[in-house]
């Protein structure tokens, strides 16, 4: 049976989109190009990737020449929005303060993070017991 699309970036079309939302359209070869020599794929591979990442809805092309341009639909905001509400359903039981009640035991963020997570939850009007 095929494996069903992922609804979030994986690691390497990341790679690839972080590339077209610095640089806009682009080229499979420019897209390529772009990335750094040692992490840097067979030209097919790009091809290959993009493709996919346009069944996914995360890119479009159009042909210009013989050549295929590839655009982003969706904004690095948007995708990453994605990310967590699937990393929140898949892990979290859909409850975002069990995020960050994970991010805060495994004790990585200093008293400066804490107190930017307290304001914007003040800003934000959140209200705390």
């Amino acid at each position: 049976m095929p494996r069903r699309p992922s609804p979030t970036l994986t690691d390497g079309e990341l790679r690839l989109m972080a590339v077209l939302w610095a640089r806009g359209d682009s080229t499979v070869l420019a897209v390529r190009d772009a990335l750094p020599p040692a992490e840097r794929p067979a030209y097919n591979t790009v091809l290959t990737v993009l493709q996919i990442m346009e069944r996914k809805g995360f890119v479009r092309h159009r042909k210009v020449g013989r050549a295929f341009v590839f655009a982003p639909t969706v904004g690095r905001g948007e995708a990453s929005r994605n990310a967590v509400k699937h990393l929140l359903d898949r892990f979290f039981e859909n409850r975002p303060e069990l995020l960050v009640l994970n991010l805060l035991q495994d004790g990585d963020i200093d008293e400066q993070e804490l107190a930017e997570l307290k304001r914007e939850v003040d800003r934000q009007g959140v209200s705390r017991p």
